[in-house]
C-alpha cells in the first residue's frame, strides 16, 4: 500500500528526547516500510526516516528558538497532505484533532490514532460532530469517556525488538522512574516507595516549563530529603537501555487515566519488570504476576518490591516479544488500513465489489 504518516511537529521523528508520540510514529513508519509498503512520512525536516520524508519545519518546534504557536506550522502541514492526498491509499494521522474538519473528501481512507487522555470536558462535543471519521484507541481504557464515535481498532503500541536488549542477568539494585516530572505522574508516590523500601531510586525525567513550580515546590524537597534518591533528567534513547536494564524494577506510581504508557513495555523489553498502579491502560499493559505487579496503594507498592525478585527478567521480556513488537504493531494497522471503506487495495475493492459494508462501525 501507500501511505501517508502524518507526525506533530514539536518534536523530530523518532525525538532526540522526550517524545512518545513521535517515537511511536517513527517505529510504526520503519515497520510498515520493513513490511514493504510505500510510506510518506510528514514531519519536520530534522527527522530520520527510511520513507519518503516531507519536511514541513526545518527543525522540531519544541527545539526551535521563537516559537510560540504551533498551530500555524501544523495548519501548513495539512495543506501539503490535502494536495498530495490522491496519492495514498491510506492516510493515517497523528495529530490528535485539527485535521478532521479538512479530511471530509477523502474521508474513507484515513485513520486518526489518538494518544493522548480523553476525559477532557471540550472533547465529547468535538468528536460528536464529527462522529464518522476512523479512530483508533491506544488501550480500551482510553475510550470510554468518548461519545458514539466509529471505532477502528485498538492498537497497542509496540517497540522495535532489537531497540533495547534485554538485561536478563543480576541488575544493580534501583528502582527506576523515567518520564516526566508532573503531578499525575506521581514522582512523590515513587520516591516514598523507595524510602519505605530500603532502595535506591533513580530519577530519569524532563521537566516541563509547566511543571517548574511542582519541581521547585513538591519534589526538589523530597529529593533532597532522602539520601537514597537520585535525580539524573532527561536521558536519550542511548541511555535508556542501561538505565531500565539496570533496575531491579521501574516504578509507575500514575495518579489518571493513562491512556497507553510506552516507558512500561519499554521496562519490559529490558527484562526489567514494573510495579504500576492500578490506573488507566494499565490492567491492560501488565500482566499481574508475570510482567510485574500491579498494585492500588503504596503499601501494596512496598510490598511488591519486596516480591520482584520472584520474577524471571526472561518472562518478562516473553511478554514483551508476545504482545509489543513494532511488527505486531505494523501489522495490525496494515490490516486496519485494508479494512477502511475507501483504501483502493485488491481486498476492499472485492468486498465492495461484492457489496459488503466496511467492517467498521459506530460504538459507544
Amino acid at each position: 500500500m501507500k501511505i501517508a504518516q502524518i507526525a506533530p511537529l514539536a518534536e523530530s521523528v523518532p525525538p532526540k528526547l522526550y517524545g512518545g508520540t513521535e517515537r511511536i510514529v517513527s517505529y510504526l513508519t520503519e515497520a510498515l516500510v520493513d513490511q514493504g509498503h510505500e510510506v510518506t512520512l510528514f514531519a519536520s525536516g530534522d527527522s530520520q526516516t527510511s520513507a519518503e520524508l516531507v519536511p514541513i519545519t526545518p527543525a522540531a518546534l519544541r527545539l526551535t528558538p521563537g516559537i510560540v504557536d504551533t498551530i500555524p506550522y501544523h495548519m501548513m502541514m495539512l495543506d501539503a497532505v490535502r494536495q498530495r492526498a490522491d496519492e495514498f491509499d491510506a492516510l493515517h494521522f497523528h495529530i490528535d484533532l485539527l485535521h478532521l474538519p479538512m479530511i471530509q473528501d477523502f474521508i474513507g481512507r484515513t485513520v486518526t490514532t489518538l494518544h493522548g487522555r480523553l476525559d477532557l470536558p471540550d472533547l465529547p462535543p468535538f468528536y460528536r460532530c464529527f462522529g464518522d471519521h476512523c479512530l483508533v484507541s491506544i488501550s480500551d481504557h482510553q475510550r470510554q469517556p468518548m461519545p458514539p464515535v466509529n471505532w477502528g481498532a485498538t492498537i497497542y503500541h509496540g517497540l522495535p525488538a532489537d531497540l533495547l536488549t534485554p538485561s536478563l542477568g543480576e541488575n544493580e539494585g534501583y528502582l527506576a522512574f523515567l518520564g516526566r516530572i508532573s503531578p499525575e505522574k506521581r514522582p512523590d508516590r515513587a520516591i516514598r516507595i523507595a524510602a519505605r523500601a530500603g532502595m535506591e531510586l533513580r530519577i530519569a525525567a524532563k521537566i516541563d516549563a509547566v511543571d517548574r513550580a511542582y519541581w521547585e515546590e513538591e519534589i526538589a524537597p523530597l529529593v533532597k530529603r532522602y539520601p537514597n534518591i537520585r535525580f539524573i533528567g532527561e536521558i536519550n534513547e542511548r541511555q535508556k537501555a542501561d538505565f531500565l536494564g539496570g533496575a531491579s524494577a521501574l516504578l509507575f506510581p500514575i495518579d489518571w487515566p493513562e491512556p497507553f504508557g510506552l516507558v512500561m513495555i519499554e521496562a519490559m523489553a529490558c527484562g526489567t519488570p514494573v510495579i504500576a498502579f492500578r490506573c488507566g491502560s494499565v490492567p491492560e499493559v501488565i500482566e499481574d504476576g508475570c510482567s510485574g505487579f500491579i498494585v492500588d496503594s503504596e503499601d501494596e507498592a512496598v510490598e511488591a518490591v519486596k516480591q520482584i525478585r520472584h520474577l524471571e527478567r526472561k518472562m518478562v521480556r516473553g511478554v514483551f516479544d508476545a504482545r509489543f513488537t513494532a511488527d505486531r504493531m505494523a501489522a495490525d494497522y496494515a490490516a486496519l488500513y485494508h479494512r477502511l471503506p475507501g483504501a483502493r487495495t485488491d481486498a476492499a475493492w472485492l468486498r465492495r465489489r461484492r457489496g459488503e459494508e466496511s467492517e467498521l462501525q459506530i460504538v459507544a
